[in-house]
């Protein structure tokens, strides 16, 4: 229990990456926050320090090395474990949610307070206009350095049309297009995916009728958006149950488990 009035104790793993730096810019920058600690992988004594010391700890490394992390909060009991990184395998995704049945866990493709509330609103369009009619196309654009496609985020997006529509992403979604693919499956979901420069974070819903286009997208103009998520989502995780949460939970965007 964090007592009131005192700063709340933050681990940063992956601190030597783009997003550790952003966190930790930001963890220095605030009287609310204290540094428990940094490390990168392979540092396992500037990691157990910092674990042993911290409430909370945000994580922008890899899929496998969450894995890890996650596990090792889960023996321990604890601190609380934010997850930003993307592109886990099945197997990664059961040893996540096998350790946040001993921890508190929030992992989310994005902490922007914008996007998960555009979330919601793909979720309603899909549900509104009709699979005959509309067809479903997200569109993401990253910097030349991400290396898992499509984005997190744009799965997240994906998701949401596919509940809207009441199917699954794993039925719907349409991941590649090349040759001769013949007419697009109604109700299908569609990717289209661009690398190249600095692009922070761009992404796009377009839902297309013979006669109008409807777009919802989301700009990402500073990585301190994201690391101001991720501290949020820290400071709510820190003293909540075990359990696996996402953004939605944090912004109180679903009812309460």
């Amino acid at each position: 229990m964090i007592a009131p009035g005192e700063p709340l104790s933050i681990a940063v793993a992956g601190s030597g990456g783009r997003m550790g730096r952003a966190v930790l810019a930001l963890v220095s920058e605030r009287a609310d926050l204290r540094l428990a600690g940094a490390f990168d992988r392979g540092a396992a004594d500037a990691r157990d320090a910092a674990l042993a010391a911290a409430a909370a700890v945000v994580d922008f490394t890899t899929p496998e090395a969450s894995a890890d992390l996650a596990e090792l909060c889960a023996a321990q009991g604890g601190p609380a474990l934010v997850i930003g990184s993307t592109g886990f395998t099945p197997e990664q995704d059961a040893r996540v949610l096998n350790a946040a049945a001993r921890a508190p866990i929030v992992r989310s493709g994005n902490f922007s307070l914008g996007v998960n509330l555009l979330l919601g609103l793909v979720e309603q369009a899909a549900r509104a206009l009709p699979a005959r009619d509309y067809d479903i196309e997200v569109l993401e654009a990253h910097h030349r350095r991400k290396v898992d496609a499509p984005s997190g985020t744009a799965l997240m997006l994906g998701e949401a049309a596919a509940r809207g529509r009441e199917g699954t992403l794993a039925e719907l979604a349409v991941r590649v297009r090349d040759g001769l693919t013949g007419p697009r499956p109604e109700g299908a979901i569609g990717f289209a995916v661009l690398r190249g420069g600095g692009v922070v974070g761009e992404h796009s819903v377009i839902l297309a009728a013979e006669d109008e286009l409807i777009t919802l997208s989301h700009s990402a103009r500073d990585r301190a958006l994201f690391a101001r998520g991720a501290l949020a989502a820290a400071a709510w995780a820190a003293d909540r149950p075990p359990g696996l949460y996402d953004m939605q939970d944090v912004l109180g965007l679903r009812p309460a488990r």
